[in-house]
């Protein structure tokens, strides 16, 4: 048995909960992230909410989102 098989039967043993923790480490091994790329985007997330409350930009329904990727 390889290590990674071994590696992948220990995790399979995790609750659902621990395993996500396990990939989100992962996963942030593989592409760290940029802190002026978040800044930038709480910037933005800030502004379009804004707009919203003021009513400067219209949301759309979720249900009415997924219909598009059917």
């Amino acid at each position: 048995m390889t290590n990674k098989q071994m590696i992948f039967d220990k995790a399979k043993l995790l609750n659902p909960l621990e395993r996500l923790q396990l990939i989100d480490a992962l996963l942030e091994t593989l592409d760290k992230p940029n802190p002026e790329i978040e800044k930038l985007w709480i910037k933005e997330s800030d502004a379009r909410y804004e707009a919203y409350k003021k009513g400067e930009l219209k949301a759309t329904d979720w249900e009415e989102v997924k219909k598009r990727y059917e």
